[in-house]
């Protein structure tokens, strides 16, 4: 009479079924998890960005007043700086974003494609924004409401690579809601003068930046 295996052991045995788990975690650490960690870091301030004169300003006053020209001018240089140091990474999260505008819903392997992509130039980018910043004059609390207002006005959706990062280095699913907030008259007005140059680079916000 035939002997029944064990619970749990299948047509490889157990010793099968937990080299298949251990390669699955292997890959889910370096395919997913670990881009996932360097992308973070990177966009981390350093201590060489906390300190000295590319140390951006503290936040002052309403971060959340409305849209003024001149915050829109100080974000189109602070992009135009970022945009630079993202360099040949920038693509696939322009791709990415072009997908978007034309009604489609990234899935988690794109987000994952385009964490792996910028994850060797966002610690540079991060760098860059955080000296035009200082120049600027700009906080990065105003600069980040800054960034929703304008990206409101460019028709570009709440997602956020750097959160869906964050859920992917803990196991769990991003949030990539696509839905597109209506912007005001005057936010629109506002960034017209840069429409072209601003949704060129819109994918950076995508990215946190």
């Amino acid at each position: 009479m035939r002997q029944r295996r064990g619970v749990g052991c299948g047509c490889f045995g157990c010793g099968g079924s937990l080299l298949v788990l251990a390669v699955l975690a292997a890959v889910a650490w370096f395919v997913v998890i670990r881009p996932a960690q360097q992308f973070l870091a990177g966009m981390r301030p350093t201590q060489t960005q906390s300190q000295g004169s590319q140390t951006p300003a503290p936040p002052s006053g309403n971060v959340q007043a409305p849209l003024t020209a001149a915050d829109v001018q100080k974000f189109v240089r602070i992009r135009r700086d970022v945009r630079t140091a993202l360099g040949e990474s920038f693509t696939g999260a322009q791709e990415v974003y072009a997908q978007i505008q034309a009604g489609q819903t990234p899935n988690i392997m794109q987000v994952i494609n385009v964490v792996r992509q910028v994850g060797s130039s966002v610690g540079a980018a991060r760098t860059a924004q955080a000296a035009a910043l200082a120049r600027e004059k700009m906080s990065l609390e105003r600069y980040a409401a800054v960034r929703t207002d304008v990206n409101r006005a460019l028709g570009v959706p709440d997602i956020n690579f750097a959160k869906a990062a964050e859920a992917l280095q803990k196991g769990q699913s991003p949030d990539l809601n696509t839905t597109v907030k209506t912007a005001s008259a005057q936010e629109k007005a506002l960034v017209a003068p840069f429409q072209k140059e601003l949704t060129a680079t819109a994918a950076a916000g995508l990215l946190g930046l």
